[in-house]
């Protein structure tokens, strides 16, 4: 009974939600020696989500580091129930993905090459061969198969069993019939939890709350933005001869996916337009529950299932099953400490993949939590990634009914999401709408990423060809070569820094020397104590007691969470985002100074204007902050404007800038000119695993600098030999493929790299990319020009070029590195 329940008064952490993410957490935790952990569950283990999941665990993610997550989960799996003693119903049965286009087809090698690269044992089918592996498959409309052996299916229930054994094993105490009820903090950081049983005090707060996520990070007044959906399935009555070795069968055109079960059919869909489902709604002893099942919603997939599997449309349906999943705006979960409040973590939104990877999940999150920072790069799950309006419930909603398509739809070179659009807007989003403006969508801010003809939609055909942007974002990119562009990035983050010791605590945090004159920029990397990249900004020096720091617009809450954590809390030093008070104009180009010294009367010369300089000057009727840097390779500017004078000062740039040859860009050209120029992108090309000496960006470190900086020890061990690894720049030989990211990188004949971020580079006529090669003794320039370089891109080889260098040199303007900005 649950009247008997006593709690702790205190805890070292407590763990909210008995689903399998929180009981992972929890297992991992007393692997590494914590004993007092508490789990707190407001129902029964595994109710809400876990115990009607489908139990694939697949191994194939769309990155290297969630494909190490995935591998870590099949691996656990497979030796948790012979340490627990309590069997889970892992099998390594396989996986098989099906494509019915020419175009998934071209999805799938894409992927197999990047499994193989990841270390996934992957194979290529033709339709006859996925036959064999699935009987029942109907194959003559498939283009081919990508066959993942090692990939499994387990017991959901069973397993999160085993590892709350495990945890129970290792100290951990698992209460059922507690629920939460509120949040306790102290001085920015979690103090404990309410319950429906007492206060519990606690040093660390895990939100694996699962569906209820959403509200518990409420009660913590932190973003946690999920929301449910109806997952649909059903199970068939026996087929005969239907093997127990089955694979997993995905068939993502028709959105099914078929599982063996006990000689039955489990058939599940992820449908193009899901019905979302508020969990508000739902009464207080939901724990098991399921939702009306709709006819009408599923006979579509029902029929798309039947003609890929014949044998399913003729056997009887014994269960038709509607259960809630959670699902987060951009498809792929939350994981780490909030930015709002320190030692609040945050497991959940798993996207009907919280089986898969829950192992490895948990594994780095208690790595996290014991050691202070995440054990890799976990920027693609990373919860500071989140904007705080996306925990709006409408605007959740509404995106729920798209995202969990998106899990079997084509995953298009920049596709786009279609709902929920329109949240951040620049002032001037009318103006460039009218002017032809696609938009695309990062952080919720619209931004332009091309501008179409007057006579063209400016809409994506999306391909993995040539996209029907090419030519326009071509048009943009020569302009910025030969004449000038305009760019809209008002979307960058923008953060005040004042006060007596604001040098002292930015020059700490930054690896560069900010200790500069007034007017000047810096580019810099803030690090970690490993020597990884934590953030990539500039620096710009207002006055003796302020600087503006700016960064990408993903990067927001990231670096400003970074920022205010690491300002010690006796320095008289103020924080504050400014980003929505600006719009930023980039006007970049050889005729970038024509343009703005026909509308001011500052001088824009390279004496009176050296590059790295920012000063306030009077622009047509307004007055506004120039800064001259550039991530283009070419002359220019980035002009910082008060809100409400960006409209008057872009129509004064247009008119006077057309007989210049004025063209406005988008971030399309943005990204080919910057990776012409090898300049390199957080989240793609640097990350936290990477340091500023493997990237190239020594330049950018002041190893001399009066204190020291964040992570210099750890640097000094680096300098003075060839590092192992190293950012490079490729270029095709070919000029017809194209390079995306992820594409392996060969060397005679052994694969020693992979790309991280591709596009085709308009002044050198073909592909270009940033990507990370590895050799033992050292890369350096003679190992690369020694070497016979391939790129393989869905599993075909193109010859390429593998430099140091980028293929574009910059001019005198335009130093090595950076600074760098979101291109994406």
């Amino acid at each position: 009974m649950t009247d008997n329940i006593v709690l702790p008064t205190q805890a070292r952490v407590v763990i909210v939600g008995g689903g399998i993410a929180g009981l992972s957490v929890a297992y991992h935790l007393t692997k590494l020696g914590w004993r007092d952990v508490l789990v707190l569950e407001r129902h029964k283990l595994t109710s809400g989500t876990t115990w009607h999941a489908a139990g694939l665990v697949g191994q194939l993610r769309a990155t290297h580091n969630l494909t190490r997550l995935a591998k870590y989960t099949a691996e656990l799996f497979t030796g948790l129930e012979q340490e627990t003693g309590v069997a889970t119903g892992f099998r390594k049965r396989g996986s098989l993905a099906v494509a019915a286009t020419a175009d998934r087809w071209i999805e799938l090698k894409r992927g197999a090459s990047m499994a193989r690269h990841f270390g996934v044992d992957a194979h290529l089918l033709t339709p006859a061969e996925a036959r064999k592996v699935w009987p029942l498959l109907h194959v003559e409309d498939l283009a081919g198969g990508l066959f993942i052996p090692k990939d499994g299916q387990t017991n959901p229930v069973d397993t999160a069993m085993a590892l709350a054994r495990g945890a129970r094993n290792g100290g951990a105490r698992i209460v059922e019939g507690v629920a939460v009820t509120g949040i306790t903090t102290r001085s920015g950081a979690v103090a404990g939890v309410r319950t429906s049983h007492g206060d519990v005090a606690a040093e660390v707060v895990v939100n694996c709350a699962g569906l209820w996520g959403h509200a518990v990070g409420r009660m913590a007044n932190v973003a946690v933005p999920l929301h449910a959906a109806e997952h649909f399935y059903v199970v068939t009555e026996p087929i005969p001869g239907l093997s127990p070795d089955t694979p997993v069968l995905r068939d993502p055109d028709g959105a099914n996916y078929f599982k063996e079960d006990a000689g039955k059919l489990l058939v599940g869909w992820f449908e193009p337009v899901a019905r979302s489902w508020d969990e508000r709604n739902a009464p207080d002893d939901f724990a098991f529950g399921t939702l009306p099942v709709d006819m009408e919603h599923i006979q579509p997939q029902l029929e798309k299932a039947a003609a890929r599997v014949p044998r399913f449309g003729e056997a009887g349906i014994r269960t038709f099953f509607n259960g809630p999943e959670s699902f987060t705006p951009d498809d792929r979960y939350l994981l780490g400490e909030a930015p709002e409040l320190r030692n609040f973590f945050v497991a959940c939104g798993f996207n009907s993949i919280g089986i898969q990877s829950s192992g490895g999940a948990g594994m780095v999150l208690t790595r996290w939590i014991v050691d202070g920072h995440p054990p890799m790069d976990l920027w693609d799950v990373d919860i500071r990634r989140v904007m705080p309006f996306q925990a709006n419930r409408a605007y959740l909603r509404e995106r729920t009914e798209e995202t969990l398509g998106l899990l079997y739809a084509m995953h298009w070179p920049w596709r786009q999401v279609e709902t929920a659009r329109g949240v951040r807007r620049s002032p001037l989003h009318d103006r460039l709408a009218v002017m032809g403006a696609c938009f695309g969508e990062t952080a919720g801010w619209e931004r332009a990423n091309w501008f179409a003809a007057p006579d063209e939609v400016a809409e994506y055909a999306y391909s993995y060809g040539r996209q029907n942007w090419h030519a326009a974002s071509a048009a943009e990119h020569r302009a910025v070569r030969e004449a000038v562009a305009l760019f809209d990035q008002t979307s960058f983050g923008k953060f005040l820094v004042q006060g007596r010791d604001a040098e002292a605590v930015l020059n700490r945090i930054c690896a560069n020397d900010v200790a500069i004159a007034p007017g000047k920029v810096v580019y810099t990397q803030w690090l970690n104590e490993h020597g990884g990249i934590e953030a990539d900004v500039t620096v710009t020096r207002l006055d003796e007691s302020s600087f503006l720091v700016v960064t990408s617009a993903i990067c927001q809450m990231r670096d400003l969470a970074w920022l205010r954590r690491h300002t010690p809390e006796d320095m008289r030093c103020t924080i504050t985002d400014v980003t929505s008070a600006y719009v930023v104009l980039g006007v970049m180009g050889p005729k970038s100074r024509a343009l703005l010294s026909a509308v001011s009367p500052a001088d824009f010369g390279d004496e009176a204007f050296p590059f790295m300089t920012s000063r306030e000057i009077d622009l047509g009727l307004a007055r506004v902050r120039a800064s001259r840097v550039t991530y283009v390779g070419t002359l220019g500017w980035e002009l910082y404007i008060p809100t409400e004078f960006a409209a008057q000062i872009f129509d004064v740039l247009l008119e006077v800038g057309e007989p210049l040859g004025l063209k406005l860009a988008g971030y399309h050209a943005l990204n080919s000119l910057r990776l012409e120029c090898g300049y390199r992108h957080f989240g793609h090309d640097i990350t936290d695993e990477t340091s500023p000496l493997e990237a190239g960006l020594g330049f950018a470190v002041a190893f001399d600098k009066p204190g020291g900086f964040i992570g210099r020890d750890a640097l000094l061990q680096q300098r003075g030999r060839p590092p192992r690894r190293r950012l490079v720049s490729v270029v095709l030989d070919d000029p017809e493929p194209l390079l995306l990211h992820d594409e392996p990188l060969w060397r005679n004949g052994e694969r020693v790299g992979i790309t991280t971020s591709g596009m085709f580079g308009h002044s050198v006529g073909r592909s270009i990319a940033l990507g990370w090669v590895h050799h033992e003794s050292g890369v350096d320039a003679a190992w690369l020009a020694a070497g016979r370089w391939e790129v393989e891109i869905a599993c075909a080889r193109f010859g390429s070029r593998v430099s140091l260098r980028p293929p574009v040199t910059r001019t005198k303007t335009a130093p090595e590195g950076g600074p760098a900005r979101s291109s994406t």
